[in-house]
């Protein structure tokens, strides 16, 4: 049997340095590899992170290439396949940028190995982000009281297996609890206790037990963690939400991304001059389409190098935005009510949000929801 290969990609982003750093202290008896697909049009400030982070572990994060650019001069991967795309801008709808610059690099990575692939989601979001076709690839979130993925929780909890799940939970189950956990491991998942339904009662009793069954049920799958005598996050409970990300952070040097901290800006509104505050609230490429409007303006106002380099990939009628073209972003009063109408948004109700909450709301999308 291939050894199996524990791997977490680091995007630059809060989510995947945290967790490298959680899980290289909490877990060092995991051989993780760490690695980082560079599309070659990231902020200065993810590859500072980056640099940051692995200093910080002591332990190396290999640079993944989408393509070999050895000997091709002045170019970047994602300018590489824009050519190949003719130029075609990707967009919400195709989302090439991700396959070719970040999927395809990771897949060739592992090749077919059995691969344990740790997730950055935390415990306040509410999705798996990418799950791998390879059936060789499972994908841990150690972040959340659940750390098995959907694939596995609707396995091990259909009712086919629940003479399975309910015996060996016989074996397994603490004095306690064991008759509520029981009652609930008998219980048929029907349309008046759906999968969820029975998932979260069983962790609500103890997350422990549940995830001591899971890891002996896997053992009669081809699920990667099934093939290891043992798995030390099967004892982990913790749920861990954005403040305890920017504590991991912070605790250990390495710091938050600059790009999220909140800078200053003025709008005058009525008459009045407003204070608000504007970051960016993801990792990626600078030109990422999945911007809202006001971090364009954020990277016009704190990177107008970056922002020209964006504008030039906009011709042939192709543009990083739907409605409107950078250079018509970029004139004074259409920037000013850019700002107005941010500002507006985030303090509706004279109830301002936090740069924290404006994360929130952005979590999610783009190269975030795969590589976190």
């Amino acid at each position: 049997m291939s050894k199996i290969r524990h791997i977490l990609g680091i995007s630059g982003g809060k989510d995947s340095a945290a967790l490298a750093l959680y899980l290289n202290e909490r877990y060092p008896e995991l051989d993780i590899e760490y690695y980082t697909s560079d599309t070659g049009r990231e902020l200065d400030e993810t590859y500072q992170l980056i640099d940051r982070l692995e200093s910080r572990m002591g332990r190396p994060i290999v640079r993944l290439d989408a393509v070999d650019l050895t000997n091709v001069a002045n170019k970047s991967p994602f300018d590489h396949f824009l050519a190949l795309y003719g130029g075609y801008l990707p967009s919400s709808t195709s989302r090439w940028c991700t396959k070719k610059l970040k999927l395809e690099p990771f897949e060739n990575y592992i090749g077919e190995d059995p691969t344990i692939s740790y997730v950055g989601i935390r415990g306040d979001e509410d999705r798996d982000g990418y799950i791998s076709k390879k059936q060789s690839v499972q994908s841990i979130f150690p972040f959340r009281r659940n750390i098995w993925s959907e694939d596995v929780n609707k396995l091990v909890l259909s009712n086919t297996n629940k003479a399975k799940f309910f015996n060996l939970a016989k074996t397994l189950v603490t004095s306690g609890i064991e008759n509520r956990f029981m009652q609930i491991a008998e219980k048929d998942i029907a349309p008046t206790f759906n999968f969820k339904q029975k998932l979260n009662a069983l962790l609500d009793v103890n997350v422990t037990t549940y995830n001591k069954v899971v890891f002996e049920l896997l053992k009669e799958t081809d699920y990667p963690v099934g093939k290891l005598d043992s798995f030390p996050l099967v004892e982990n409970e913790e749920n861990l939400v954005l403040d305890d990300i920017f504590r991991i952070l912070e605790d250990s040097g390495v710091g938050i991304p600059a790009y999220y901290k909140p800078l200053e800006y003025q709008v005058e509104i009525d008459g009045e001059i407003k204070h608000g505050t504007y970051s960016r609230s993801r990792s990626g490429c600078f030109f990422c389409f999945y911007q809202q409007k006001i971090e364009w303006v954020w990277l016009l106002e704190n990177h107008p190098s970056l922002f020209e380099n964006a504008m030039v990939y906009e011709k042939d009628g192709y543009s990083w935005m739907d409605s409107e073209t950078l250079e018509e972003l970029r004139n004074p009063i259409r920037i000013a009510n850019i700002k107005k109408d941010h500002y507006l948004r985030m303090n509706r109700n004279n109830q301002s949000k936090s740069w924290q909450d404006q994360i929130l709301d952005a979590d999610g999308e783009g190269c975030a929801s795969c590589f976190i």
